[in-house]
């Protein structure tokens, strides 16, 4: 029972926003793993240098998308459909974020930011249920693994208000999805905490050193990390774990009341 709890061999998956950041991260951890991987990137040339990267550790395709709107994301599955005729595993990685200050959030800082971060993982699950269901069985059932943010559980330190709701909204989406797609499909998020991407390099760059300090244990995310929970969720070893939000962030937002300072 145990030497194969944990894999995921031949087992396919899609992981939006996979050209950089946390997907980039969990598209090479379950392609080490032994998975089948699609990625997807609003750039088709972030898309081309990710795909030839990543081919070092096994098979994958990289599919431009724009997953904002509902069209992009059924356009998106259905080019996966084209090729697969099941998917065990639907990463909803892909966001985006905005800052400003309290009185000078635009309008659109909101359509933008919950289009892509909350809409998308809606949209694009109900687009793949079929695949999903085609690919899930009884003792292996398929798997969406929602990414949230330590933002959507704390008050964060940045004038990013969109995002961080968005964030918690995706959470909770996470709980009631996974009410309704059980028992073919499992649906868990994580919420990560800093790791190095495009996305913070702000804030790391002002508060990295302040972070680390404040970590329990020292230091901030790495690729390991992030590719350990999401084999661990695609697997069968959570064959029993549905509606759950795993933090990811060293402890910041579990054992710490901290400050990271305001605007």
């Amino acid at each position: 029972m145990f030497p194969d709890l944990f894999s995921v061999e031949g087992k396919t998956a899609l992981v939006t926003g996979g050209s950089r950041g946390i997907g980039y991260m969990i598209a090479e951890g379950l392609l080490r793993a032994g998975a089948r991987v699609y990625i997807s990137s609003r750039k088709a040339d972030a898309c081309a240098t990710a795909e030839k990267e990543l081919s070092q550790y096994g098979a994958i395709k990289a599919i431009p998308a724009d997953v904002s709107t509902e069209d992009g994301c059924r356009a998106l599955i259905e080019e996966v459909r084209s090729q697969e005729p099941a998917l065990h595993i639907l990463v909803n990685n892909a966001s985006t974020t905005w800052g400003a200050s309290f009185d000078d959030f635009p309008d659109k800082a909101w359509d933008r930011v919950l289009g892509t971060n909350l809409k998308a993982p809606f949209n694009l699950t109900r687009a793949a249920r079929p695949l999903l269901e085609a690919a899930s069985t009884p003792d292996n059932p398929a798997r969406v693994i929602n990414i949230g943010s330590i933002d959507g559980n704390i008050v964060p330190g940045f004038g990013n208000y969109s995002y961080s709701a968005s964030k918690a909204a995706v959470h909770h989406l996470t709980r009631h999805m996974a009410a309704e797609l059980s028992p073919s499909i499992l649906v868990n998020a994580i919420a990560p905490g800093p790791f190095p991407s495009k996305m913070m390099e702000g804030p790391l760059k002002e508060l990295g050193d302040q972070l680390v300090a404040a970590s329990p244990v020292g230091r901030i995310g790495r690729t390991e990390d992030v590719a350990a929970a999401a084999v661990y969720l695609s697997s069968r070893a959570t064959n029993y774990m549905t509606g759950a939000i795993i933090p990811l962030d060293g402890g910041l937002s579990t054992t710490l009341g901290i400050d990271l300072g305001g605007e």
